[in-house]
């Protein structure tokens, strides 16, 4: 088989796929007539759409904080009141956006970046049906028809394509090209008994580092490769070097998702079978052809017996799992963020059956060669044929995306907007939700206060299940704004409610408030407060002066509870007369303790108010740190718990209700710290382990090779 096709068959998919993506056909979408133009992608923009339009401030918060104090994850203050960023999130697509940002304007590099994993696709399909066994053809034709998955438009959440892409889940589409080739090695591996590569192990440590959710199906669906002859060897050294290279991620990653430092958003499964229904079904309408050529392919390589077991997994595995998580009550895990793989493997199913027909077809012909040429060609002609012209959404989305925040109409306002709170005093900003503000870019447009002025942090953000603020943050929101989110299922929500608002925004050191529409400037106005600044359709609301470090008028009760510290916390919060009645996870033994939040509230023990005199407080990243007179007493701190925060100059800090700190002071000066713990130096531990392993295991086979051929030479 000629190179040239082979090439050919791969390069067609990705050209396409970066063509789409690049946004040269913005000016089609908007009706200019322009079949071509500048690509978006290479303007120096900021990129929204989307959770995409807040995504940009993570690599900022890795170059400027994380990276500057020798961290690749840790903690920053931008939003929730701190969060621990790219704990929880994956450092690779950030890390490659940094590195990209030191040659090319950030805004291009983030899109690069965004793009990555689908223009990877079809190079890593043809790898993937290459490595299970068959002809270059096949998996030429193959990797077109995997390639033509991403152009899936009945969904735009669950990964992998490119509507879910521009809707934030890049990472995803990094992490999903990535699984593939490790399947199709491990795979490859273990059938022909090969002896151990590092390959398998690395493919598979940067899955986990490009997604949890896509290491969770791979390691799932390679399962039964363990039984193979070889499978073991095979299989298992790949779980076992992918899990060092990536431990020092991974390891800290696991262990705080088992203390429960994460929020259980409460997702509510999608339970749809067929058809075209939001969000999305495992068998939507333009699926159909597809799975009919698809249920082919998987006849006939069973009849020739091809080794396409692992394919048969990934392809049947998540569609069962869609099925039975919502039976089981599982609500962390979106059950819906499986079915990338279903239609991902029946596309590949259906390639492999029609680079079949295409060698079958040829060998009618006397001239072989030829048929096999023409018959390829012409089947991934079809393929990109019909996927062209049934792309109606994506052209539309890319523009919008990557035109950026600045390409909209309003961008004027937005702009004004963040130049205004930027010659503010510095402070945590709360902001009305409001799906209209979609027109700016995205509705999490306000996200990125912090991304343009670095002293005016965003109460909201993203990564919601990253912070144990967020619960706390969309009651907050929800009593602050005319149309509320609500994202987090289960919660008592108060629609407009600044009576309740207030305390808790002082809890959170909020310093202002900005208003959106009518309805919550005439509520915040009424209630009292005093506009700051306006910026319409904004208006910037100062809130009552609070400090980010109180001290206890009371003394804290302990929860002792069946209800985990989270619900408890939920209850207090909910008590907003009695929010300087703390409730903490864990305490001296002396403090109270309470089986019921209520009844903290029976024990009356207090503090002089003429104890607490509390200066100089500096919030870093990294550090805290004040002054205080009240040695001895408990301190509140308005910064959200993390097991990392140490302290000196006091005992603490303990979790406190609602996701803060409490610590006791010992000292006049007290600092707290945000350090490594034994997660993370175990972790970075058997990671430099693994990568000296593999480093004196290469050099032992170079000098390996080295002497056998100087032995050669002298022979």
């Amino acid at each position: 088989m000629p190179g040239w096709l082979i090439i050919a068959l791969v390069t067609a998919p990705t050209v396409f796929i970066f063509l789409i993506m690049s946004g040269a056909f913005t000016g089609l979408v908007r009706g200019t007539g322009a079949w071509l133009q500048f690509p978006e992608i290479f303007v120096a923009n900021t990129p929204t759409g989307g959770d995409m339009g807040a995504h940009v401030l993570l690599p900022q918060v890795l170059r400027d904080s994380l990276l500057p104090s020798g961290q690749l994850f840790g903690w920053s203050n931008t939003w929730y009141a701190g969060f621990p960023a790219l704990y929880f999130y994956f450092p690779v697509p950030a890390l490659t956006t940094v590195l990209l940002d030191v040659v090319i304007p950030y805004g291009v590099a983030f899109k690069l970046v965004t793009i990555a994993g689908l223009v990877a696709l079809p190079i890593s399909t043809y790898f993937f049906v290459r490595w299970l066994g068959f002809a270059r053809l096949v998996a030429g034709v193959a990797s077109v028809a995997g390639a033509m998955f991403v152009f899936m438009e009945s969904y735009s959440i669950f990964g992998a394509n490119i509507k879910s892409t521009l809707a934030g889940e890049f990472s995803f589409s990094w992490s999903f090209a990535i699984s593939v080739l490790y399947l199709g090695l491990v795979a490859r591996d273990s059938r022909e008994g090969r002896r151990f590569e590092p390959w398998p192990g690395v493919l598979l440590a940067l899955t986990a580092l490009t997604h949890v959710v896509t290491t969770m199906v791979v390691v799932a669906v390679s399962v039964p490769l363990l039984f193979r002859r070889n499978g073991l060897r095979t299989v298992g050294t790949s779980w076992l070097l992918g899990f060092g290279l990536a431990a020092f991620w991974a390891l800290p990653f696991a262990v705080r998702v088992l203390q429960g430092m994460t929020t259980d958003m409460g997702w509510a499964p999608v339970e749809n079978v067929v058809g075209d229904a939001i969000p999305g079904s495992p068998l939507p309408g333009e699926l159909v052809p597809i799975l009919v050529i698809g249920l082919i392919g998987v006849v006939w390589t069973m009849l020739r017996r091809d080794d396409v077991s692992v394919l048969v997994w990934m392809t049947v595995v998540p569609l069962v799992a869609y099925f039975v998580l919502p039976q089981l009550g599982v609500t962390v895990l979106y059950n819906a963020r499986l079915l990338p793989y279903w239609y991902y493997g029946l596309f590949v199913f259906a390639g492999i059956a029609m680079g079949l027909a295409a060698v079958e077809v040829s060998r009618r012909y006397s001239r072989r060669r030829v048929g096999s040429v023409v018959g390829a060609l012409a089947g991934a002609a079809v393929l990109l044929v019909a996927t062209a012209v049934s792309i109606h959404d994506v052209p539309g989305w890319v523009a919008w995306n990557y035109e950026g925040y600045e390409g909209k109409a309003e961008y004027a306002d937005y702009r004004a907007l963040m130049e205004t709170i930027d010659e503010l005093p510095p402070g945590r900003v709360m902001w009305e939700a409001n799906s209209d503000m979609g027109k700016y870019g995205t509705p999490m447009a306000l996200m990125l206060f912090p991304y343009w002025s670095e002293d005016h942090p965003s109460m909201e953000g993203l990564f919601f299940e990253s912070s144990l603020t967020t619960p706390f943050h969309f009651l907050n929101a929800s009593e602050v704004s005319r149309f509320p989110s609500n994202p987090v299922r289960g919660l008592t929500y108060h629609s407009m409610d600044f009576e309740r608002a207030l305390p808790h925004l002082a809890l959170y050191d909020v310093a202002y408030y900005v208003s959106f529409t009518e309805e919550a400037d005439t509520a915040a106005r009424t209630f009292g407060l005093r506009p700051v600044a306006e910026s319409l359709p904004w208006t910037i609301f100062t809130l009552p002066e609070t400090d980010v470090v109180d001290v206890a008028s009371f003394e804290p009760a302990v929860w002792t509870g069946d209800a985990n510290f989270t619900d408890a916390a939920l209850d207090w919060y909910d008590d907003v007369g009695n929010l300087d009645r703390w409730l903490v996870a864990a305490g001296p033994d002396d403090w109270m303790r309470v089986g019921e939040v209520g009844d903290r509230l029976g024990r009356t023990a207090g503090y002089p108010a003429e104890d607490g005199a509390v200066s100089d407080v500096i919030v870093e990243d990294n550090q805290i740190s004040f002054t205080t007179t009240a040695i001895g007493v408990p301190h509140l701190v308005k910064v959200s718990y993390f097991p990392n925060w140490r302290v000196e100059g006091a005992e603490g800090p303990y979790r406190a209700a609602p996701s803060l700190m409490v610590v006791v002071p010992t000292s006049n000066e007290v600092v707290l710290e945000f350090r490594n713990t034994w997660a993370e130096n175990l972790g970075m531990a058997i990671t430099l382990l693994t990568l000296v392993g593999l480093g004196t295991r290469g050099f032992l086979r170079w000098r390996q090779r080295r002497d056998d051929i100087a032995s050669g030479v002298r022979s």
